[in-house]
């Protein structure tokens, strides 16, 4: 959990902590399925879940519409009320997201907590990056070294990138208007959807 979204108020420690119990259960079964599965269609199935997410995430309609009009709707900085189960559910499906391709746990979390759980933007992303700090990979880890796709110096060098990214990255997040932040994740969305795409269609 990076000090500076805490520090600055925008991580929900106790719905993270719920995000990250359905993460731990999540990664496993996901791993469990894609090792059981054709490699071809897996990437092809995460290459449609990206773009559709990533479309979705920029409401493009929105956009194209020429009489749009305009409301401004305000967000409270925690959402109401809501179920933990609710939590654990996110947890479950990004963590089995998560486990079957790689990656693309925050991928779901945020849109999600935004879209469904009423957060604002920065608090869903410092939010996601908490729950996914614990070590709620391990599960799905296990399942591919047994397997034998797991490579441990790959793995520690792409961990260390990581920790050097978040911190920079954390502090360029917090220092960008909350339009402009918006705006810079959903292309990042749109950008990884596109190169998925390319790659395996």
């Amino acid at each position: 959990m990076h000090s500076l979204y805490y520090k600055a108020g925008y991580i929900n420690i106790k719905d993270s902590l719920w995000i990250a119990a359905g993460l731990l259960f999540g990664s496993y079964f996901g791993a469990e399925l894609a090792v059981s599965v054709n490699v071809s269609l897996l990437s092809k199935l995460y290459a449609g879940f990206l773009l559709y997410i990533a479309l979705g995430y920029l409401n493009i309609p929105e956009y194209l519409s020429r009489n749009r009009v305009t409301v401004k709707i305000t967000k409270p900085d925690r959402p109401e009320r809501i179920s933990v189960w609710l939590f654990i559910t996110l947890g479950l499906f990004a963590g089995l997201i998560a486990g079957m391709f790689g990656k693309g746990g925050g991928l779901i979390i945020v849109p999600i907590l935004i879209k469904f759980f009423r957060y604002e933007q920065k608090s869903a992303t410092a939010t996601s990056l908490a729950a996914l700090q614990l070590p709620v990979g391990l599960p799905s880890v296990i399942v591919y070294a047994h397997e034998g796709y797991f490579n441990w110096s790959f793995a520690v060098i792409m961990a260390a990138g990581i920790v050097v990214g978040v911190y920079f990255g954390s502090h360029l997040a917090i220092r960008l208007p909350a339009k402009l932040f918006k705006r810079v994740y959903a292309v990042f969305l749109l950008g990884v959807a596109v190169f998925m795409v390319d790659k395996y269609f």
